[in-house]
């Protein structure tokens, strides 16, 4: 099983419109639950995987993220409390994405001790802990360090996928697998050139770390060494690119320690491109993803 944390999840809002003026007319609406783990417990669930999603939720945004995670049979734990459940809320045109995303309400960390306290009890079970997304305001920049250090005293491998201080206060506890955009590793470095950047990562903490750079594909800087990974341009995919960077996260932790690098990264390039074709975050289209392994390029660095 693999255990994903979302600490800050949203009620995902797509509104599927024509064109993007002062006044918007045929529009189509669509929910769903969000937040960047949920979306990786979705693609797991999808891709036959078993997972646990332990979010926190309340007030009905948060009735309404669980209805929807009941839907698509994504198994979950629940933790109550903590502010009112957040909205993402995502305008897809013909030709971009304007993405408006809620921030976490300021709460008490009482919840957050009911939240760790539920990881705890999963990790015996657990093969792998997914701690994904941002930190609601109101809980210290060191919150996802405990959770990496109660997986590491399993020996259980860690993917960690956030950004600015939670990041940064968490890399001594030496998480098995670091993933950045490529705009959050310059901003954790201040290194412009995504393999030196990279490298600065390992050398504060992080056991490997994977880059992805969106149409140029995945940077890895691992212990068994470094790769690209990318689709040709004549294949490169074009769509909504929110919950590309979560299904990497996904093939990878289904992928971590089971095959060789090379493999999961090919793997990972194709899940995501499928991913972004898909009209909704955490949803891919099966047969592109099947089609495009053969296609990645793997390149030893």
């Amino acid at each position: 099983m693999i255990v994903t944390v979302t600490a800050n999840p949203a009620l995902d809002v797509t509104y599927d419109v024509r064109s993007f003026g002062t006044h918007t007319r045929d529009v189509e609406a669509h929910e769903q639950a969000g937040g960047k783990g949920v979306n990786v417990s979705r693609v797991l669930t999808t891709l036959g995987h078993r997972t646990t999603a332990v979010l926190p939720l309340a007030g009905p945004n948060g009735i309404a993220v669980q209805d929807d995670l009941q839907r698509a049979g994504v198994t979950h734990c629940l933790v109550p409390g903590g502010a009112p459940t957040r909205r993402s809320v995502a305008v897809v045109d013909d030709h971009d994405v304007t993405m408006f995303d809620e921030a976490g309400q300021t709460s008490d960390d009482g919840w957050w001790h009911a939240l760790t306290g539920v990881v705890h009890g999963l990790l015996p079970g657990a093969r792998a802990l997914v701690i994904s997304g941002s930190l609601p305001a109101g809980l210290p920049p060191n919150s996802y360090r405990t959770l990496v250090v109660l997986a590491g005293q399993r020996g259980l491998p860690v993917i960690l996928d956030t950004d600015g201080p939670p990041l940064t206060a968490t890399l001594d506890a030496r998480p098995t697998l670091v993933k950045l955009e490529a705009a959050e590793l310059l901003a954790a470095t201040g290194i412009t050139d995504p393999l030196p950047a990279a490298r600065a990562l390992t050398g504060r903490g992080a056991r490997n770390v994977i880059a992805a750079l969106g149409p140029d594909g995945i940077l890895a800087v691992t212990t068994d060494g470094t790769w690209r990974a990318s689709l040709p341009s004549s294949l490169s995919m074009r769509g909504h690119p929110t919950g590309a960077g979560d299904a990497v996260v996904a093939a990878l932790a289904a992928s971590l320690a089971a095959v060789p690098w090379p493999q999961a990264l090919a793997d990972a390039v194709a899940l995501s491109a499928a991913t972004v074709v898909a009209p909704y975050a955490g949803h891919f289209d099966r047969d592109l993803h099947q089609a495009l392994l053969p296609a990645v390029c793997i390149e030893a660095l």
